[in-house]
């Protein structure tokens, strides 16, 4: 056991070193932390992002949430490679973002709100090109609702009042009040602001005729149907079908993100975002369609195959191990091949090396006892040949090895035998 544990052991070192090196550089695990771009503290991104939080905690995954202005300070991060992952509002990708980031797929609409007040009706019509004299509260410049509105400005062309720098309540609180004449929001239905707005009888949803023509030019953008009465059947909220137009906020990802995150973040999102609302039905979200960023490799493999095999059966963090144990199965095993075919030959010279060596000093011995010139001499190597024998007869092999091991203690009784004659003849 001594002699094998001596072979096999190093054996065994060499080999957990090897596979440690490779899972540890070649095959590095996720980092268990990232970092996520999300928006105000009471807004829509920033509780989606803690949602996120939630769920990937209970993979082992710390997630640090970054308060941000909105989308474009969160494309912002991305490009820096200050934050790892951000919720982002569609159709508002840069060409550098295209170049840089990932998508995960769309995850969600957020309908572009117009406001009006009622009273306004008369001056006013029923499309966002008609509101080209007035003065729009139109979101805080860096906002996704600011971007969205200057964006679709561009889209009808002409000329435009200058954008009152208002957003959220604040927004809300103004067009009520009469300090701007619409008031403008890209956001959840569920906003505290739009709600106040939808069912506040001084202000008038208005909508938008071309959302068709709009999400032809831009796959980030889908037409929305606000039905008659979805909001509120027994007061009628609204009063008839609004077409809107919604821009599919997507969960977009630094390049290099390792592909475990991605997987496990495309987890989080099918839990949080295949529900319905009255928006849209349930399992229309994650979509890798409406994205205006590519849509990343791992994504492309998750919405074809779902998990993988072996994260429905295990953990994260023991389906990531195994998965990127089975990636190098291939080439370890052949590196330990040679290695193993080498310890047999090792361990039949260790054990037989313990039997050879008694060789030189039996070798030394016989010289001796022939070229000893008086019986005292002839006696103490015959008693130096029986410790010989004694010594040998203690020593510890393998069965296998023994017919070896008693073919030398013949050979010590054949020197012996030699030179007792030697000392008779004399």
């Amino acid at each position: 056991m001594k002699d094998a544990l001596k072979v096999y052991g190093p054996l065994a070192a060499a080999i957990l070193i090897l596979l440690v090196i490779t899972m540890r550089f070649v095959a590095p695990p996720p980092p268990m932390e990232m970092r996520f771009a999300a928006g105000s503290v009471d807004g829509q991104y920033y509780a989606l992002a803690q949602r996120y939080a939630d769920t990937l905690s209970r993979h082992g995954i710390q997630v640090e949430i970054l308060e941000t202005k909105g989308t474009i300070e969160n494309y912002g991060l991305l490009n820096a490679g200050e934050a790892d992952v951000a919720l982002l509002q569609g159709g508002l990708a840069s060409e550098e973002a295209r170049q840089n980031l990932e998508s995960l797929g769309g995850m969600f609409a957020e309908p572009f709100w117009i406001f009006t007040r009622s009273d306004q009706l008369s001056r006013l019509s029923a499309d966002f090109g008609d509101l080209g004299n007035v003065r729009i509260a139109g979101g805080a410049p860096g906002s996704g609702t600011r971007a969205m509105t200057e964006r679709l400005q561009e889209e009808w062309g002409g000329e435009w009042l200058e954008i009152v720098p208002l957003s959220g309540n604040a927004a809300a609180t103004a067009l009520l009040e009469g300090d701007v004449d619409a008031a403008v929001f890209t956001a959840g239905v569920g906003a505290g602001y739009v709600q106040r707005l939808l069912n506040d009888p001084t202000s008038r949803l208005i909508g938008m005729r071309r959302a068709q023509g709009l999400s032809m030019r831009d796959d980030a953008l889908s037409p929305l149907t606000l039905y008659d009465g979805v909001v509120d059947m027994n007061r009628d909220i609204p009063s008839g079908d609004v077409q809107l137009i919604s821009a599919i906020a997507q969960l977009g990802v630094d390049k290099d993100l390792h592909p475990a995150l991605q997987s496990v973040l495309l987890e989080a999102a099918e839990e949080i975002h295949s529900g319905g609302s009255i928006l849209t039905r349930a399992k229309t979200f994650p979509d890798e369609t409406r994205t205006d960023l590519p849509l990343s490799d791992e994504a492309r493999r998750y919405y074809r195959n779902g998990p993988t095999f072996l994260r429905r059966y295990f953990s994260f963090g023991w389906a990531n191990f195994l998965e990127r144990a089975w990636v190098f199965l291939i080439p370890l095993v052949a590196l330990m091949i040679p290695l193993v075919q080498m310890a047999p030959p090792v361990y039949r010279w260790r054990i037989r090396r313990k039997i050879y060596v008694w060789y030189n000093d039996l070798h030394d011995l016989e010289r001796r006892g022939f070229e000893a010139d008086s019986d005292e001499t002839r006696a103490t190597v015959l008693s130096e040949i029986q410790a010989l024998q004694h010594e040998v007869g203690q020593v510890d092999v393998p069965v296998s090895y023994n017919d070896e091991l008693y073919h030398l203690r013949s050979h010590i009784n054949f020197v012996e035998a030699l030179i007792a004659r030697q000392a008779a003849q004399g």
